[in-house]
């Protein structure tokens, strides 16, 4: 399971929506990318980050896995996502394959 920060925002609670100040929606594909630098670091090479970010969407792309936000199940990364303040991302193998 990775955690991830996810920014308030701030403007949609200004013009008076306050139930994004429980939860932002967002892309799937952006809060991978969170986190995919939570994963290899902060420090990390932006190279890596993105071919890390690239292979990680491609893999939930050609269905290699499945991810989970906070309890619910997506396969699409343009899928929106209401996300925490702290979402937790966890990544599921969507076949599994047993060595004989």
């Amino acid at each position: 399971m990775i955690r991830v920060r996810v920014p308030i925002d701030l403007h949609a609670i200004a013009i008076g929506s306050s139930a994004f100040a429980w939860g932002t929606p967002m892309r799937l594909r952006d809060l991978l990318g969170w986190a995919v630098r939570e994963a290899i670091g902060a420090r990390a090479p932006r190279d890596k980050f993105e071919r890390s970010l690239a292979r990680t969407l491609d893999g939930l792309a050609q269905g290699a896995f499945i991810v989970e936000v906070e309890g619910r199940r997506y396969t699409d990364a343009d899928a929106v996502v209401l996300c925490p303040p702290t979402a937790r991302v966890r990544f599921f193998l969507a076949h599994h394959s047993y060595a004989r």
